[in-house]
């Protein structure tokens, strides 16, 4: 079969010259050929193999398809087969698969080209946590059969809470004890179990079994029911201001941890009159769970018997400060003199059996407390005194305060403590400075007569000769008395003023040209000399006061200036279609608010928006819920964003505590039996707990869904709507498929979709009857009975009667012998006999289903003989 095309030379080859020989292959027989060429050289002989292959395949395939690990969020994840052909001529292969863990498997036959590569697609649903270990058997042409491993580890996304030093899974933090008004911080490592990405937020429980709000678990059960202000005092109080965590929601990575902060801040409640509120503790159990925020939390939670989140309890007291003060608060001083000190003891108890508490005294004017600040320890005493040192005389009551030291977040700077004061405690200090008596001592002047003398000018008091710098001044206004006062100056202007009798030496100052000045005791006007080279000329005054004047108007005319220019921003602010122009609420006067508008402002409170480190609790987002589901829009809703508002909300990027707000479910839509070719349709709630507009888009890749509209809607702020899932099959199985959803087009989620579809199916109410006579009748009538149709479908099922024909015939009846039986009714049918003579007792009806499977009647006739 080969042949060798070659002219031999007839002499030497010189060198660098060559010879080519050709062979040629005809193969006759579809079998592989084995021959050799001899190549004779000077004396040597070289063999040269020849093989003759017919062109074939060579099939090749991988062992394992390894989905590796993943999470049970309800995905259909897909991996593709690879079938790769390296031989010369085309490969079939066919696939055969038992099983029900693997979905999809295919195209399960098919044809490689050569030198291609042929890629089936297998697909897993990810519904349950398990260990998928399945096998799939490939035929290969020219190979057999080869088992290929589909493997893959369903995994649930834990969020684990763990310590930050042990590592060790905590279940219960204990902040202990901590005063009233303090905060205590505790960090604990947040750990994604998983892997994949999980936005995770915190939800504190408000209304959870087992916590407790400000009880004293040391009472006795009824102590704590008889306090029934306690319980209603409770009852509408915000728990999110007594924990706080720092950060309260994120996004971690695969196998990734996150420090976590959680602040205690206990609150004191008012208990009932009859009970000593000062020296009682208050107790708080208190539940934080940590959640997958979306889709993820909402698919887990209505599969898996156990919670998707991680429950963290939380324990800590309330302790009041117990601080009391011997003696106190009231405390008296001894009476002393400028100068001198008096002191008193005062011992320092703290009563409290759990905590140190550090004091910190005030600064008092003339007085001094040593020590000055300090600590005292549970149960201990320190001894502080008190100084009493007045830098005057007079009476002193003061209010000393007593600063307790402790830590409290700091709003700018959260979850960092800040060392300041919590309480204080106030004490009433008393006390009394008493001036001394002084003696005058006369003494005998030697002959020097001193500045100021009495009238005999000889005996001088201590301490009297003092100089002052300025010589007195009239300002005396004496127009009360009159006794002194000359007739023809009764009638003075009540505006002088009266001079000293010894301020004749200052009034050779320049006065004051508008002042009048008259003696003390007659009132006579009293010469006052004005110095011309001091005081202001009639010209002088005039430019003054047109300076004055002239610098009060531009000051006048600059804040008119300001008023208009702040009014004409006012009124551009407020210059729209709904103000035109006029500032809301502007010269209305405030409504009344009755008891029922109190109580609604009580209930709307927990509907205001949430601040940034608030933590969402049960009963808020159950508040919101409530409000958004009263109103339910079901059509009129834009499919994009059209206004400005719309457009501005929903480009914004949700946070993983707003998407936790936004539920969109159910998260498995089951369509359980339906019936091939029907049209069934289901409910997606949307639900936009939010304050702002949220689009939903629907991305729709499944045949069978295609029918579904609308894909897209914008979705109000505090609105419930759904959008239709329609579902039809051409082809009876098990049909599991998930589609996905964006929220602003940049949040992903997605919605499994399960469904069996089955093909028309009628059931009879009975496979065999039996016609019996009626009492009483004649011979030759007819008998009957009535046999039921019911269609358990979704679609109506079309059906025909057919008799099943004997050697001797049938005398069986039914009507009607053909119609229709809607979705989920029954139709009745009537068997009639017909007797004659040698008719057949027994017969059978063939009910054949229009794309169902037939069913078969069997009929019977029970004839009694009379003798």
């Amino acid at each position: 079969q080969f042949h060798l095309i070659v002219e031999n030379p007839e002499k030497p080859v010189a060198p660098g010259l060559q010879i080519t020989a050709v062979v040629e292959y005809c193969p006759k027989s579809a079998e592989d050929v084995e021959d050799r060429l001899l190549l004779l050289v000077e004396d040597k002989v070289v063999a040269i193999p020849l093989l003759g292959l017919i062109p074939s395949c060579y099939l090749e395939i991988e062992s394992v398809v390894n989905f590796g690990t993943v999470v049970a969020n309800s995905k259909i994840i897909s991996k593709d087969l690879s079938i790769a052909n390296h031989g010369s001529s085309s490969g079939k292969f066919e696939i055969s698969y038992n099983g029900v863990v693997l979905l999809n498997v295919g195209p399960m036959r098919g044809v490689v080209e050569p030198n291609s590569v042929k890629r089936v697609r297998v697909d897993i649903c990810t519904d349950v946590p398990r260990v998928i270990k399945e096998v799939i058997k490939v035929e290969l042409e020219g190979q057999g059969c080869t088992e290929v491993w589909v493997e893959a580890a369903v995994v649930e996304q834990n969020l684990k809470v763990l310590g930050v030093s042990c590592g060790n899974i905590l279940e219960c933090i204990n902040f202990g004890p901590v005063y009233f008004g303090c905060s205590k911080n505790e960090q604990i490592s947040l750990y994604n179990e998983s892997p994949e990405c999980v936005n995770w937020v915190a939800v504190l429980e408000d209304n959870a079994i087992g916590g407790e709000m400000g009880t004293d678990l040391q009472r006795s059960a009824d102590a704590v029911l008889q306090d029934l202000n306690l319980i209603n005092s409770t009852r509408d109080v915000d728990v999110s201001t007594l924990i706080l965590c720092v950060p309260n929601q994120g996004t971690l990575l695969p196998y990734e941890k996150s420090l976590v902060t959680l602040c205690f801040s206990p609150r004191k409640f008012e208990r009932g009159s009859g009970v000593k509120d000062s020296s009682l503790k208050q107790d708080y159990v208190l539940f934080l769970r940590f959640e997958a925020a979306g889709n993820n939390a909402g698919y887990l939670q209505a599969l898996m018997k156990c919670p998707p989140h991680m429950e963290l309890a939380l324990t800590g007291s309330g302790v009041p400060i117990m601080l009391t003060f011997n003696p106190g608060p009231f405390i008296k001083f001894m009476n002393c003199f400028p100068g001198e000190k008096t002191h008193v003891a005062c011992t320092l108890k703290n009563e409290s059996e759990s905590l140190p508490v550090t004091f910190s005294f005030r600064k008092t004017a003339h007085f001094k407390i040593f020590p000055e600040k300090g600590k005292i320890r549970e149960k201990s005493a320190k001894d502080v005194t008190f100084t009493f040192s007045p830098h005057q005389i007079g009476i002193f009551k003061v209010k000393q305060v007593v600063d307790i030291i402790g830590t409290i977040l700091e709003k700018n700077n959260l979850p960092v403590l800040k060392t300041k004061s919590i309480h204080q405690i106030y004490l009433s200090f008393i006390g009394v400075c008493k001036s001394k008596r002084k003696n005058i001592i006369f003494k005998i002047n030697p002959g020097i007569t001193p500045m100021i003398s009495n009238a005999t000018g000889q005996f001088v008091a201590n301490g009297t000769g003092r100089c002052i710098d300025s010589a007195p001044v009239a300002l005396l206004r004496s127009t009360k008395t009159h006794i002194h006062t000359h007739q023809i100056n009764r009638n003075f202007e009540s505006t002088a003023l009266t001079a000293f009798p010894n301020d004749r030496a200052a009034s050779i100052r320049p006065g004051e040209w508008n002042k009048t000045y008259r003696t003390i005791f007659t009132k006579t006007e009293r010469y006052n000399y004005i110095d011309p080279e001091f005081t202001y000329t009639g010209s002088e005054r005039l430019s003054k006061e047109a300076h004055k004047e002239y610098y009060a108007d531009l000051i006048s005319s600059f804040r008119q200036h300001r008023l208009q220019r702040d009014a004409t921003r006012q009124f551009f602010i407020y210059n729209d279609s709904v103000n035109i122009g006029l500032k809301p609420a502007e010269g209305l006067v405030s409504p009344k608010m009755s008891v029922t508008d109190l109580h609604k402002k009580k209930l709307d409170f927990k509907m205001l928006p949430l601040e940034e480190n608030c933590l969402l609790t049960s009963g808020k987002l159950a508040a919101i819920d409530s409000k958004s589901s009263v109103k339910e829009m079901g059509n009129g809703l834009n499919a994009e964003p059209s206004s400005s508002q719309e457009k501005k909300d929903c480009s914004l990027t949700l946070t993983s505590k707003q998407l936790h707000q936004v539920l969109i479910g159910p998260s498995i839509m089951d369509f359980g039996d339906v019936c091939v070719y029907s049209t069934t349709t289901r409910k997606l709630h949307i639900i936009n707990n939010l304050s702002v507009h949220i689009w939903i888009q629907i991305k729709m890749e499944i045949d069978q869904l295609k029918l579904t509209s609308p894909l897209s809607q914008v979705v109000p702020p505090l609105t419930k709507t759904h959008i239709p899932i329609v579902f039809k099959q051409k082809t009876p199985g098990i049909f599991k498929r998930s589609f996905t959803y964006t929220v602003n087009n940049q949040h992903p989620g997605h919605v499994l979709v399960t469904a069996k579809a089955l093909s028309v199916e009628l059931e009879l109410s009975a496979k065999e009857v039996i016609l019996n006579p009626i009492p009483g009748y004649l011979a030759g009538t007819e008998f009957r009975t009535t046999v039921s149709i019911r269609n358990p479908r979704n679609h109506p099922a079309e059906f025909t009667w057919t008799p099943v024909f004997t050697e001797r015939g049938t005398a069986f009846s039914i009507q009607p012998t053909k119609g229709f039986v809607e979705a989920y009714r029954d139709l009745e049918c009537e068997v009639i006999w017909q007797p004659g003579f040698n008719t057949p007792e027994a017969g059978e009806f063939n009910l054949h289903v229009h794309k169902g499977k037939a069913v078969r009647l069997k009929c019977f006739v029970k004839v009694r003989i009379h003798t």
